[in-house]
């Protein structure tokens, strides 16, 4: 059967330029979005207690928005005031725009790296000297403590938010052809909301080696796997995938 109807586990794009609304258009399917995560705060006294001072460090490691938002939330709460001295590293340039929000970005020291917790490291290691604190969901990469301590840089990680499954009693899996998924999260939560769930000929979809990973752990089947060297984005493995398949399934 041709593909129709395509879930994507994300909110839907503010943007009316989103690629997706291109796909939907020029391959005429339909597109529905819905977040199969979300994220809730850490309260403060449940931060109190992993004993974390934000002032004992002098550099902030930000991998999110998100991780932004809840860093400013938390010390506003406990009313730290972040000194002006204080460094921030961000994974790409449009994290590090966002302290916008909070700071006076022009007389701050912000370094951002490409957008990979990896590419991040070379610049780190040229600030050795200072103390970071990395604010980090409970539910975070193992690559980032790794990497930090296989290359000797003084850390902390803060625990400043997690994220949980969306209830989603109210969808019916069955009328998806296509399943886009962008997390493990978002994995743990198909099979927490649909413990009976059957793939059957649902197509799935992951972006990153972990999600892809939590796929295959699921006992699933993954058909579409971004990023490849030929479909770098989501949009653009879909998009290849959706012309193929139904360009072979006529009906």
């Amino acid at each position: 059967m041709k593909i129709k109807k395509i879930l994507v586990s994300q909110p839907k794009p503010q943007s009316d330029k989103s690629p997706y609304f291109e796909i939907a258009e020029n391959n005429n399917v339909r597109i529905d979005f819905r977040p199969f995560i979300h994220v809730e705060p850490v309260e403060t006294k449940d931060f109190r207690k992993q004993r974390i001072n934000i002032l004992d460090h002098s550099a902030v490691i930000f991998t999110s928005k998100t991780a932004i938002d809840h860093f400013f939330r938390v010390s506003n709460e406990m009313r730290v005031s972040v000194p002006d001295s204080m460094k921030y590293f961000c994974t790409s340039e449009s994290i590090a725009h966002y302290l916008q929000k909070y700071i006076v970005y022009r007389k701050r020291k912000i370094f951002f790296g490409k957008g990979g917790f990896a590419d991040l490291m070379e610049m780190l290691e040229k600030h050795k000297g200072e103390k970071f604190l990395v604010p980090l969901s409970e539910q975070h990469k193992k690559e980032i403590p790794d990497l930090l301590t296989e290359n000797k840089i003084d850390f902390t990680i803060g625990i400043l938010y997690k994220t949980v499954s969306s209830d989603l009693s109210d969808l019916q899996m069955i009328n998806y052809d296509v399943l886009v998924f962008f997390s493990p999260s978002g994995i743990i939560s198909l099979m927490k909301n649909f413990p009976e769930f059957k793939q059957n000929d649902i197509i799935i979809a992951s972006f990153g080696n972990s999600t892809a990973r939590a796929v295959k752990e699921a006992g699933l089947r993954l058909d579409i796997q971004a990023p490849m060297p030929n479909a770098p984005s989501m949009t653009m493995a879909l998009d290849l995938f959706i012309k193929e398949h139904n360009k072979n399934h006529k009906k």
